[in-house]
């Protein structure tokens, strides 16, 4: 039902974005683009293609002025007056196809994006849980008989159809990543073998060179936990690891983007992150939302299965619908 509200909204909204856009910026968020099969990453994220990343960065351009990070931090703080509405465009994961596809585009198109990155995963040294679901995924999908011990792994139950295993899958936390190398081990595939032949993440050099471009390569976490699901002391560790990562690498170690989501992350985390004071900012990925935390920006998933149009203009219709209800600020206790 909401979905159907917002679709009726979204088409009463003007062909103008520039004008009807709620907030004075827009953080447009990807983690890939790509015109070949990603298997670690298609079970987990919709990725789009050149030709529709491009269009999203073409529509884009009509309404808004794109902005590099200094600029982004000058305008926040009144001293950048553009001509239009900004947009900060930013990616998520450090997966290599921001080397290889993103930036050529991007440096075509003279437009700055900031990569927030998990070390753990830089060098292709491990891969993030959500993607090692992706490609165990992909295996039983193949097989014609699946060994009875991954149910008992799992502790689900065989009678529920491959289908099911396959969101049960899905559904494994990063608490329990574990459970991913076991069922590995007995469907034989190899994690180490996949990253060593197909390099899902950027590189040390790639990254370095990445930044001789201009571009920003800033925090993600250490190894993408879901930090509403971690106590106050880990959401410290890993942000402050990967942190001391940034430094020694010479790398943009102003600002932090949250791993999956910001949901049920409380005040106190904010209180704690911010007495660093070299930290300018957060972000989170809720969509087009203000928040009590003025220093925590929330960004718009561009990865939904429509076009950059058709998300920014729903997005601007439930921002309106929410602030009907005077609920289209989170806030932090």
């Amino acid at each position: 039902m909401k979905e159907r509200i917002i679709n009726v909204l979204a088409a009463l909204e003007t062909d103008n974005i520039g004008k009807s856009f709620p907030l004075d910026y827009c953080l447009p968020l990807y983690h890939s683009v790509s015109d070949k099969d990603l298997p670690h990453i298609r079970n987990v994220i919709r990725y789009k293609n050149t030709r529709q990343f491009e269009e999203d960065l073409d529509y884009m351009s009509r309404y808004f002025q794109f902005v590099d990070w200094q600029e982004f931090k000058d305008f926040m703080s009144g001293n950048f007056k553009p001509g239009k509405k900004i947009a900060l465009l930013t990616f998520d994961d450090g997966f290599r196809e921001f080397y290889d596809t993103v930036a050529p585009v991007l440096e075509r198109k003279g437009i700055y994006a900031c990569n927030f990155v998990n070390p753990a995963f830089i060098d292709n040294k491990d891969m993030m849980f959500r993607c090692k679901a992706s490609l165990l995924i992909d295996a039983v999908g193949k097989m014609k008989r699946i060994d009875p011990e991954v149910y008992k792994i799992l502790n689900f139950q065989n009678t529920n159809g491959v289908e099911a295993l396959k969101q049960r899958m899905l559904a494994i936390s990063y608490q329990e990543k574990n459970v991913l190398d076991l069922l590995a081990e007995r469907l034989e595939f190899d994690f180490k073998a996949y990253s060593k032949e197909f390099h899902p993440y950027l590189s040390t050099g790639e990254l370095k060179t990445l930044t001789g471009k201009g571009f920003g390569i800033s925090s993600h976490s250490w190894d993408h936990p879901k930090y509403g699901d971690l106590s106050l002391k880990e959401q410290m560790e890993t942000t402050d690891q990967t942190f001391v990562y940034l430094k020694e690498n010479e790398f943009l170690y102003e600002t932090f983007a949250f791993p999956f989501t910001d949901f049920q992350v409380k005040k106190d985390f904010f209180d704690e992150l911010f007495k660093n004071e070299e930290i300018y900012c957060s972000f989170g990925c809720a969509g087009v939302k203000l928040d009590s935390v003025a220093r925590n920006f929330q960004r718009i998933p561009m990865e939904m299965g429509e076009s950059g149009e058709r998300i920014l203009k729903k997005e601007t219709a439930y921002f309106r619908l929410k602030k009907l209800m005077n609920k289209n600020t989170i806030l932090r206790k």
